[in-house]
């Protein structure tokens, strides 16, 4: 699980006591998306308020609130009782609206987050506050990068690597986000990066020029270039409202005009939820900027699911070079990584069921067992999050199944969970997506993307180097097994 209370959240104040809580997502969420906030110290439930700048209000009424929680920033709540010293047992819970992800027609999923911590009270002078130091500009020379190491031979594919593998280090905030994600290509990871604006820039979902304009700079400098951004489509505004077409097209538009400023080849977003409606309304604005919209496919998401059918079909009918796929190769995983394993195991999930997991992950009676656990409440509160991403994440087809998408693919994500091989359970999809796009070909770029960082607490740098490595050497294999 990401993190919601790290080692200096809890904090005395004159008239009590703050707490500090890290928000447990892959990107930043309107305030209002926060409902049903409890906290209990020492076993004993306690009221608390949420300071918003030098405003307190009421957990309830966040639901009401027209501001961002920014994913570096703590949201901070303020009790009343005041704490003797030493160490104390906390634990928070709340729900987390999340308004790019439909749960059904009345309203965007919602999710639910607990966190338990023995934190020591400390004193509040002593802790630093999360809000990142924006830069102003870069004192590292320019690099010579006219041999790009991830450039994969032959075919001239670019191999990069996403801002998203070092979600863990954005939440925790030790630096700010930029100089976190001019790291990759500063520290050699890679030189060619996918960025998230949602994990990047306070000023998200409208990104300000300044903010964009400085971490080109910066980017630049250093020798590094953005290919693909991640863009973000809220269909719903809290409290819960379908937005219209017309709002949706307006909260998009400036994403898409950020990337033309990054000088990114396009916007990333999930495949089909930009439906015909908007897809018609925004192809103006691509030809405008000059931007590629790629619709991603990933996890259980198959050509079979009407769904996925119908958005494939809006895109073939529209026949636009603008409207592209990006192939995320969740879609094809042999086997469950055996750190996710482990974890549900950890977490408490029933061990028959992590059994047959582990034995028979892409049988269709196993993920039926599955759904059924979660109907029937039979998946702990600690696990709910882990099994959802068995259910959404995580895929069960065959290259075969993806053939009819090749001629329109111009990105992959090279996704990963674990670095565990064992009868190439993370190279061979690369090295069969590889030679699939080889017989297309196919001329775009393919990111390392780590979605393990949620169980595993191991270094992003170091995991996405070896993906890396690993990936290059799958598709060169798969280069000369397909000529």
């Amino acid at each position: 699980m990401l993190p919601v209370l790290l080692p200096d959240s809890l904090a005395q104040r004159d008239d009590g006591f703050a707490l500090r809580i890290a928000l447990p997502w892959i990107r930043s969420l309107p305030l209002a998306s926060v409902t049903d906030l409890a906290v209990s110290i020492d076993g004993d439930p306690v009221d608390v308020v949420v300071a918003l700048g030098g405003e307190r209000v009421a957990p309830a009424a966040l639901v009401h609130e027209p501001g961002w929680w920014f994913l570096q920033d703590r949201l901070t709540l303020e009790g009343r009782r005041v704490l003797r010293p030493g160490v104390h047992d906390v634990s928070v819970s709340f729900h987390l609206a999340v308004p790019y992800l439909q749960a059904g027609p009345a309203g965007p999923l919602t999710l639910p987050f607990r966190a338990d911590a023995s934190l020591e009270l400390r004193d509040a002078a002593s802790v630093s506050s999360s809000a990142p130091v924006r830069e102003t500009g870069s004192s590292v020379a320019v690099r010579d990068r006219a041999r790009d190491p991830y450039l994969v031979e032959p075919g001239g594919w670019t191999l990069g690597a996403s801002a998203f593998n070092w979600t863990p280090k954005v939440i925790r905030a030790e630096r700010p986000a930029s100089d976190i994600v001019l790291g990759i290509v500063e520290d050699d990871v890679a030189s060619t990066i996918e960025i998230e604006p949602g994990q990047l820039w306070r000023s998200f979902p409208e990104p300000t020029d300044a903010d964009v304009d400085t971490f080109r700079e910066r980017l630049e400098a250093v020798g590094g270039r953005v290919s693909i951004v991640g863009g973000s489509l809220d269909d719903w505004a809290l409290p819960a409202r379908r937005r219209s077409d017309d709002e949706r097209l307006d909260f998009f538009v400036p994403q898409l005009r950020a990337a033309t400023r990054l000088g990114a080849t396009g916007v990333r977003v999930p495949f089909g939820q930009a439906d015909s409606e908007l897809l018609r309304r925004v192809q103006p604005v691509l030809a405008e900027l000059d931007l590629v919209l790629y619709e991603e496919i990933q996890g259980q998401q198959t050509l079979d699911v009407p769904a996925v059918a119908e958005a494939f079909e809006t895109l073939r009918d529209l026949d636009d070079p603008r409207v592209r796929v990006l192939i995320d190769i969740s879609l094809l995983m042999p086997s469950l990584p055996p750190t996710y394993l482990a974890e549900l195991r950890r977490a408490g999930l029933d061990g028959g069921l992590v059994d047959r997991l582990e034995r028979e992950w892409r049988s269709p009676e196993t993920h039926a067992a599955v759904l059924a656990a979660l109907r029937e409440g039979a998946v702990p509160p600690a696990a709910h999050t882990l099994v959802m991403d068995l259910v959404v994440r995580f895929g069960r087809s065959s290259v075969d199944d993806l053939e009819p998408l090749l001629p329109f693919t111009h990105a992959v994500h090279l996704k990963f969970w674990d670095l565990d091989d064992t009868d190439g359970r993370v190279s061979q999809p690369i090295a069969d997506i590889g030679a699939a796009l080889r017989r297309v070909g196919f001329t775009g770029s393919l990111t390392s993307e780590w979605g393990g960082h949620e169980w595993l607490p191991d270094d992003p740098a170091t995991m996405t180097r070896a993906h890396l490595a690993l990936a290059r050497e799958a598709l060169a294999a798969a280069s000369v097994t397909a000529r």
